[in-house]
């Protein structure tokens, strides 16, 4: 061996012996020996990061693709088996676009956190091995992040519970923005769902701010159809039989009226004697309407009922002797 051949051999790197490494290859293509010397720092590394985030964007990419398909495949399902018997009325057609609007409105809210947890996972697992990648001692920061689940776990027990519990509203469709609901402390119409609260205004304009961990019970007013309840008292002298019929007149009337053939959505029905009492009669209508217009609805055929029974001559209770002189007792 010459001295020429001695003095290039010993400028080449050590790993250029094997010529399966990386750093061989690097050396051969290039010829730079500090290159070679560090090419997994220079180029191994950054590979295999670059491989993990391509990875991390094209599973994060394939989750959300599935989940919109999810999401919208549930936006056009059928309509619910307990609203079909409502196509043979015109307002049936808004009923079922109601129910619609709101599946769509679920299952834009369930994909979005869908979408969120499924980019926190993908993205969680990702840096974890881009900083295996980096050389850092993983143990440390598994060990940190078990420390402060369980503290978490702990402390923020009321918060967990609030945000499944509004992850359940969403999924179930108990309630959503614009419905009357009765929240048991609270009730009115709601303004906000979130992942954590609930905000309603009542009838008086109050807002109310409600936990969905602390929500028990839901008597929503809004979802489908509504049935208008309406009890009218009468003497006990009067012909109930007559009063029957003239209610079911007055309800047959405003059933037939076009202004209100899109609201009342099936036959009006009157069930005579609801309840007898010492004070009187109570005589009782029900009607099935959409559920946006319930109260319209019942004040309309209240104001019908009592100018009809007035000119019927059909007469309310008198009342009770002695029920408005009772506060007056307690001065000496």
């Amino acid at each position: 061996m010459t001295a020429a051949d001695s003095g290039l051999a010993d400028s080449m790197p050590a790993c250029v012996s094997d010529p399966t490494t990386l750093c061989a290859k690097v050396y051969d293509l290039s010829g730079i020996d500090w290159l070679a010397n560090n090419a997994e720092a220079l180029i191994e590394k950054p590979a295999r990061i670059l491989l993990v985030l391509v990875v991390a964007f094209v599973a994060r990419f394939m989750l959300h693709r599935a989940i919109r398909r999810l999401t919208d495949r549930t936006a056009t399902g059928g309509v619910p088996t307990l609203l079909r018997p409502l196509r043979n009325r015109g307002a049936a057609g808004q009923v079922i676009e109601q129910v619609a609007a709101r599946r769509t409105q679920r299952a834009e809210a369930i994909g979005s956190v869908l979408r969120s947890v499924a980019s926190f996972v993908v993205m969680g697992i990702a840096v974890v091995l881009v900083l295996g990648e980096l050389g850092l001692d993983l143990a440390p920061i598994v060990a940190s992040a078990g420390v402060v689940g369980v503290a978490l776990g702990f402390g923020a027990q009321n918060l967990v519970k609030d945000f499944i519990a509004g992850i359940g509203i969403i999924l179930e469709d108990q309630y959503g923005v614009g419905d009357v609901v009765d929240l048991g402390e609270a009730s009115g119409t709601v303004e906000a769902v979130g992942l954590r609260i609930t905000r309603l205004r009542d009838v008086n304009g109050v807002v109310w701010y409600a936990r969905n961990g602390e929500v028990l019970r839901v008597g929503n007013k809004s979802q489908g159809f509504a049935q208008v309840v309406i009890d009218m008292p009468v003497a006990h002298d009067t012909d109930l039989e007559r009063c029957r019929s003239v209610m079911q007149e007055v309800a047959d009337a405003m059933y037939a009226e076009e202004e209100w053939s899109a609201v009342l959505l099936a036959e009006p029905e009157s069930l005579g004697a609801e309840q007898i009492t010492a004070a009187g009669v109570t005589m009782r209508l029900q009607v099935r309407s959409t559920s946006a217009d319930q109260w319209r609805v019942a004040r309309e055929l209240r104001m019908r009922l009592q100018e009809r029974f007035a000119t019927e001559g059909i007469r309310t209770p008198p009342p009770l002797l002695g029920a408005g002189t009772a506060s007056g007792t307690g001065v000496p």
